[in-house]
């Protein structure tokens, strides 16, 4: 017979107690219920002989059982080592591998309490995740709860919990990723009609952000999800560098192609990180591939130079890393990358790099990428811009029912 879930762990300990790993036997009754447990699965692993019961898991799936992988649920690398079918906290069921990173993976899950397909987040076995964890989650809580009619374009956290020693947040499904959206684009760049629709989505996302003084940390093409894979909806996610601007927790944050200046050079940060990073990434949806791919942050330096110039000295006289770039004098260290390739500052522009048309399109770009955070755009003042309120009054125009507008009305 089907089991009927949900049960109590009492009524799961009698019917599936021969197919338990030791570990679950005692785990089981610390839930007040269990709406999921493998049966199926379980029953052919037992049938392979490979459901091994004097240990957490069958060392072939599980590892071997040892004080360092936590009972075998963990990989040398402290990432739980999750596997398809089987469950997560007796509620979600795994169905394939979405992401990974840094923190750990992202499965793609059955809630079988709210019965739907959901993002679960499952952060590494290590302290300092843990804590990254609990941060990321309060941010977007804080979002949410300022977003009830979610307009603001920020993915909706569902749950956390702590399952194994690693910290589980749940998330709605969305799409593929920027990135992988360029990606099947075959690297040829977007229409500005589309990029539009993104611009302005994101713009109302960052916004959002600089009213509730969050700073996201680590805006770029992978960390902005498309709702479905056949509208131009888009969420930004992961929050896991993000902090209050006055609960800063780390210096160096990210990721390199989109890294802001004042990041590089040791400077204090704000909000204005952001908008860098989405003025990289508007040209990246144009153009196909990183304005700055720096192999290193050395040649991330030269490349912002040969776009910009070299930074005025009001910003290097505040960078506390200023030696690693320039000397005494202030003039740049020029050094070749490692195919040999020497970047001059100043020798190329956007509007040459581009081929755009639209001069606002690049006069935007150009004014996320001010190296004097102060004279950034910010994103209040960015709405006032031509390219924005252009492409506002376009797409008000089209009444489309995928427009990007409709979702602010």
């Amino acid at each position: 017979l089907t089991p009927q879930f949900p049960m109590s762990p009492e009524d799961a300990y009698k019917l599936f107690s021969n197919l338990l790993w030791d570990v679950e036997r005692r785990e089981i009754f610390e839930f007040e219920t269990i709406y999921f447990f493998p049966v199926e699965e379980r029953k052919k692993l037992r049938q392979k002989g490979s459901l091994a019961l004097t240990m957490t898991g069958s060392q072939s799936e599980m590892g071997v059982f040892n004080d360092s992988t936590n009972n075998g649920f963990d990989s040398d690398s402290n990432e739980y080592l999750s596997r398809v079918n089987e469950h997560l906290a007796y509620r979600y069921e795994v169905v394939k591998k979405v992401g990974k990173g840094s923190f750990g993976v992202v499965m793609k899950c059955y809630d079988h309490k709210q019965k739907e397909y959901i993002a679960v987040k499952i952060l590494k076995n290590k302290a300092r995740l843990y804590e990254q964890g609990l941060v990321e989650a309060k941010l977007i809580r804080h979002l949410n709860d300022h977003d009830r009619e979610d307009k603001k374009n920020i993915i909706r956290r569902l749950d956390q919990c702590l399952f194994r020693k690693h910290l589980l947040i749940t998330f709605e499904m969305l799409s593929v990723n920027l990135y992988e959206f360029i990606k099947m684009n075959n690297f040829n760049g977007f229409s500005l009609n589309l990029i539009k629709r993104f611009a302005i989505q994101i713009l109302i996302s960052l916004y959002f952000l600089s009213e509730h003084n969050i700073v996201h940390c680590d805006l770029k093409p992978e960390n902005i999800l498309l709702r479905k894979i056949n509208k131009s909806g888009i969420k930004i996610i992961d929050f896991g560098s993000g902090c209050f601007d006055n609960e800063k927790i780390y210096t160096y944050i990210q990721s390199r192609f989109y890294r802001a200046p004042e990041i590089v050079l040791g400077i204090a940060y704000n909000g204005a990180i952001d908008m860098w990073s989405f003025g990289c990434i508007l040209y990246e949806l144009y153009i196909g591939y990183p304005l700055f791919p720096g192999e290193d942050e050395k040649e991330h330096m030269a490349l912002m130079m040969e776009v910009k110039g070299i930074p005025p000295r009001s910003v290097l006289a505040r960078s506390s890393r200023r030696k690693v770039f320039f000397d005494e004098d202030y003039n740049p260290i020029i050094t070749p990358n490692s195919r040999g390739r020497v970047r001059v500052p100043g020798s190329k522009n956007l509007h040459t790099l581009m081929q755009c048309s639209d001069r606002d399109f690049v006069d935007f770009i150009d004014k996320c990428i001010e190296w004097k955070p102060e004279k950034r755009l910010t994103p209040e003042n960015a709405f006032s811009h031509n390219f924005i309120s252009k492409a506002v009054n376009e797409l008000k125009c089209l009444r489309k029912p995928d427009s990007a507008t409709q979702q602010q009305e």
